[in-house]
């Protein structure tokens, strides 16, 4: 829901999300944004054509190689 919108408003946003989710709602969300996706997520999941590739805590694939190369721009 970021893409387009200006950062403060983008911080807003998943900082509602976040407080969403610790009142124990369960959300689902696609985001290009993947490191601010990551670091608000329970759990994530990596798609390719369709297919779930990689999957784990949002802990997890921030700190997984081949998740930093591809999708977080991370040398």
């Amino acid at each position: 829901p970021s893409m387009g919108l200006a950062p403060i408003l983008v911080e807003q946003i998943f900082d509602i999300v976040k407080e969403i989710n610790e009142q124990g709602t369960t959300i689902l969300l696609v985001e290009q944004n993947a490191m601010m996706a990551l670091s608000v997520a329970t759990r994530g999941y990596v798609l390719e054509v369709g297919h779930i590739v990689l999957q784990g805590t949002g802990e997890e694939l921030m700190n997984n190689k081949q998740v930093q190369d591809t999708y977080l721009g991370v040398q």
